[in-house]
């Protein structure tokens, strides 16, 4: 989907569609009030019919309106109130771009921005027109010889911004396709199915990755991770016939200086649970237990293409959990690289294990920041839901930051907290520390367990299970939280 700034006057926009607002009590928005009055209020005797509520997201499509060059009119409606909340206004958007899909009309001007939304300013409400709409364009490419079809809305135009120069405009749009399309990467590698997305397969995407967006790219084999001590990891990937892999991609937008931030995600290509064995009932959906990788890739990609004047490090431990006369033991003990040793009581805890053996390798980058993301327990789906994901950090302003960046973009994280007391349940008396606590508290035992491994470091952990995919007849990838670490990045890099 192409995204334009409109330099022609409304009446005389040649595009498929002009889109814009009402809201109840047939209150046009600017644009539809100018529409009105160059069809003679056709608009307005429409709307005295009945033919449209205005239900925030409803839509009345309109075949020629009198008076203006385009072929046709979308009207949406925006609610009871004079602002939008920022959830109305990004259903607005989605509702247009639905509506339109599937119609002749191949290109639009949307004239939403220009509705009051509470809090916001004009660029906001242009990033989330063009990343709303990217969303809604996105389609899964199917392992099959039919595919559902593309969406037929090809070309967005945008209204002349009042606030906005041009090119700031200009540049305001190409920076929310570069996180659309690290969004789009993202969830294309989170759909694929598992015998397809193996971690060798992540390898290969890294390299390809590194040659299109100029990344140094390095791959360390399983011979390289037994020389560094990578016991943890190593113990996760025993059971599988797949090889593991630690990928190392890093992007030099700074001077060498200035020292890096290091994203860190979890890649379990598929997780049976191991000899912990998961019920069988939506087992299928653990092929997205790598969309914490998945989503390093997709930041990657989008910094580099927005060029963000950063250093910037994506470690990816990826490998596959299963379970085999060679896999891990409930009750084994595994020495990771940090020298600290776990005792393993249940090997579905696995995410953890080869996270902490990727953070201690990622420490000699000497990073500034280093966040870690994955979708790391089910705890944090009952805590949080789908909406939010868990947020915990070592550094209060980092907490902030991130949370800010989450807020602003409608990709939420909540913070939980990482008290000394939920180190008690990790205890072992064989071992420095067990993988596992009790029942309670299982997310926030999870990130306290990684905390252990990055004293040292300023650290933030995101626990992603709750919102890096979707279930049911919705099945797939989000593309979360991309959004999020390009709004950390952009504010961390000036721009």
């Amino acid at each position: 989907m192409e995204f334009s700034i409109n330099a022609q006057p409304l009446e005389k926009a040649t595009t498929g569609c002009v889109v814009v607002g009402v809201s109840e009590g047939a209150r046009l928005s600017p644009a539809a009030r100018q529409l009105d009055q160059l069809s003679q209020r056709h608009l307005s005797r429409l709307l005295k019919q009945g033919d449209l509520s205005a239900k925030t997201g409803k839509t009345l499509l309109v075949h020629g309106v009198p008076g203006i060059a385009s072929a046709r009119v979308l009207l949406v409606g925006t609610g009871s109130g004079k602002k939008l909340s920022v959830r109305d206004y990004r259903t607005v958007v989605r509702s247009a771009v639905l509506a339109l899909d599937g119609t002749g009309a191949t290109s639009a001007l949307f004239c939403l921005a220009e509705l009051e939304v509470e809090g916001q300013d004009e660029a906001w409400k242009l990033e989330q027109l063009v990343l709303t709409a990217r969303d809604v364009s996105y389609r899964v490419t199917r392992v099959a010889d039919v595919q559902d079809p593309a969406c037929t809305l090809k070309k967005v135009l945008l209204p002349a911004p009042h606030k906005l120069k041009p090119a700031e405009a200009k540049t305001l749009i190409a920076r929310c396709q570069a996180i659309a399309n690290g969004m789009a990467l993202t969830r294309d590698l989170g759909n694929l199915p598992p015998n397809l997305c193996t971690p060798t397969y992540l390898a290969t995407q890294a390299r390809s990755l590194g040659r299109s967006w100029k990344l140094r790219v390095q791959v360390l084999e399983q011979k390289d991770m037994e020389k560094l001590g990578m016991g943890a990891l190593l113990a996760v990937s025993s059971g599988s016939r797949q090889p593991p892999k630690l990928i190392v991609m890093q992007y030099s937008g700074a001077p060498k200086a200035r020292k890096p931030i290091v994203l860190v995600g979890k890649g379990i290509t598929f997780d049976t649970g191991g000899i912990s064995l998961k019920p069988a009932p939506e087992m299928d959906e653990m092929k997205f237990d790598m969309c914490g990788a998945a989503s390093v890739f997709g930041t990657l990609r989008a910094v580099a293409e927005m060029g963000l004047p950063i250093n910037l490090i994506g470690v990816v431990p990826t490998c596959e959990n299963m379970p085999d006369g060679n896999a891990t033991r409930p009750g084994d003990i595994v020495r990771s690289m940090s020298g600290q040793t776990v005792e393993i009581l249940n090997t579905d805890a696995e995410g953890r294990l080869i996270l902490c053996d990727a953070l201690t390798y990622a420490e000699r980058f000497q990073p500034d920041t280093i966040i870690d993301v994955a979708t790391l327990t089910g705890a944090c789906v009952i805590a949080l839901g789908n909406e939010a994901a868990g947020l915990f950090a070592n550094d209060d302003a980092l907490r902030d930051e991130l949370q800010a960046a989450g807020d602003y973009m409608g990709d939420r994280a909540w913070p939980l907290p990482l008290w000394e007391e939920y180190q008690e349940g990790l205890k072992s008396n064989f071992a420095d520390m067990a993988n596992i606590a009790g029942r309670a508290g299982g997310t926030i035992t999870a990130a306290s367990f990684l905390s252990r491994f990055t004293r040292s470091m300023r650290w933030a952990h995101l626990d992603i299970a709750g919102v890096a995919y979707k279930g049911g007849k919705d099945k797939g990838a989000t593309g979360r939280p991309v959004k999020l670490f390009c709004r950390y990045l952009i504010e961390r890099s000036g721009r």
